[in-house]
């Protein structure tokens, strides 16, 4: 069973991720993010009440949620499955949300102030594509947020290894700094949370080993262990540096409002 059956693991998953996280920090998320990382990532992005917000690949919109409420924002989720939008939408009543499922790319054309995407750039190989369609939905001084999986491509070995492995893609941070640049984004803010999410990796593994019978009874034993597996993966990558989280605010900008020398300074400074 994939993970994007989301009604079964959302429903079996849920305990272990509750306990997982410290008092306050869940809210949700299918991910490795804190609830504090999450709202401090918007305020770097300047979400904030009148402000609209287009979140690819939301999931639950765990997320999406938390901004909508504790920073007022207008927010549209969008995600492929239909399973999880439809367990967004129930969770999100009488909050300012919108939902759409759809495969990205495209992304709906906007114009949004800010275009989120936690935790999933990792899955797209065409990162270039990706990009290009976020800087048409923003407008102009609109901000790209978004983490990203730093590290070079997996080898044969590290594909075998790991299950679903045609959805992860890292990528070198030159190499995405560049890639945002060709599409009019330039960097404002960057930062490394790579500590702070191998602790929740390791608390999740623990979780899920703990609840595992419960969690096998629901979405079986092969399911359990692959994703004990794969978790498992990424704390070693995480551990070893194989692989490093950053969490990035790119601004939308023309050639007429870029600091003469910024983009040089940027690029030395990286």
């Amino acid at each position: 069973m994939r993970q994007d059956e989301r009604t079964f693991f959302d429903a079996a998953l849920l305990p272990a991720r509750t306990a997982a996280y410290a008092p306050g920090e869940f809210v949700g998320q299918e991910s490795f993010m804190r609830a504090s990382e999450i709202l401090s990532l918007a305020d770097s992005a300047g979400v904030a009440r009148g402000v609209s917000v287009l979140d690819l690949c939301c999931g639950v919109a765990g997320p999406g949620r938390l901004i909508t409420k504790e920073r007022g924002c207008t927010y549209t989720g969008v995600d492929s499955s239909p399973s999880a939008v439809e367990i967004a939408m129930a969770r999100a009543e009488g909050l300012d949300c919108r939902f759409e499922v759809s495969t990205v790319p495209p992304v709906p054309r906007g114009p949004f102030d800010v275009v989120l995407l936690l935790e999933t750039m990792l899955a797209f190989p065409d990162k270039d594509r990706l990009v290009r369609a976020v800087t048409g939905a923003l407008v102009d001084r609109g901000r790209f947020v978004f983490t990203l999986e730093e590290g070079e491509p997996l080898t044969e070995l590290e594909c075998a290894a790991m299950p679903d492995a045609d959805t992860v893609w890292p990528v070198p941070l030159p190499d995405m700094v560049s890639c945002l640049e060709r599409h009019g984004l330039q960097v404002r803010s960057q930062e490394e949370s790579s500590r702070t999410h191998l602790a929740v990796v390791d608390s999740l593994i623990a979780a899920f080993e703990a609840e595992g019978p419960a969690i096998a009874r629901q979405v079986g034993r092969r399911a359990l262990d692959e994703l004990v597996a794969a978790h498992r993966l990424w704390s070693e990558w995480l551990r070893t540096g194989r692989v490093r989280k950053f969490a990035l605010v790119a601004e939308k900008v023309t050639e007429q409002t870029e600091p003469p020398g910024a983009h040089r300074r940027r690029v030395s400074a990286l």
